[in-house]
């Protein structure tokens, strides 16, 4: 069971896990809201998802695809790439943000790799927590389950990086569906 770690003295932030979700869609960027400062920037860990990690997230998305009537999405290398990149870019920064050190979004992001969105979004957290928490919060959470059941969806990826404190976790969830599709 992961341990809760209290919140810095001083902070304004009453919450160990920070959540937030955008959806991009060709004429809505992503929500410059969920900009926050979680940990201090520094050298941290960034790998790829493992495939325990990737099954975790497709599974836990399906289930509440499935539950609104919804077709199930297929795990994608590309969106978990860039969702990995963009946990680990959120580490190196210390901050949780839609927009990343080179991108405005998950959109922007899936383009420069060569994936050609017809819609995108993403939820993102950070905080102390592992993969089923995190996704647990996801799926409780009406703006982030709003956008794991946008229709129109069909790929699905995941990943994480643990950030310059060595306990902090910040996550990436990308959800897309091809242009032509």
């Amino acid at each position: 069971m992961p341990h809760r770690i209290p919140p810095p003295r001083g902070k304004a932030l009453a919450a160990c896990l920070l959540l937030a979700a955008c959806t991009a869609t060709p004429t809505a960027g992503p929500d410059k809201g969920h900009d926050i400062q979680v940990s201090s920037p520094g050298l941290v860990e960034c790998s790829a998802p493992s495939p325990q990690v990737v099954q975790s997230g497709l599974n836990a998305t399906n289930r509440a695809r499935s539950r609104a009537g919804l077709p199930a999405l297929q795990a994608d290398a590309l969106l978990s790439q860039a969702a990995a990149a963009h946990a680990c870019d959120m580490a190196q920064r210390g901050r949780m943000s839609h927009a990343g050190s080179r991108s405005s979004g998950p959109a922007q992001r899936l383009k420069a790799l060569g994936y050609a969105p017809r819609i995108t979004a993403e939820n993102i957290a950070a905080g102390p927590y592992g993969t089923e928490q995190v996704l647990g919060e996801w799926n409780s959470s009406s703006g982030h389950l709003a956008n794991i059941l946008i229709p129109q969806l069909r790929q699905f990826g995941i990943g994480h990086a643990t950030g310059a404190d060595g306990r902090t976790r910040f996550w990436s969830a990308v959800y897309a569906a091809p242009a032509g599709r």
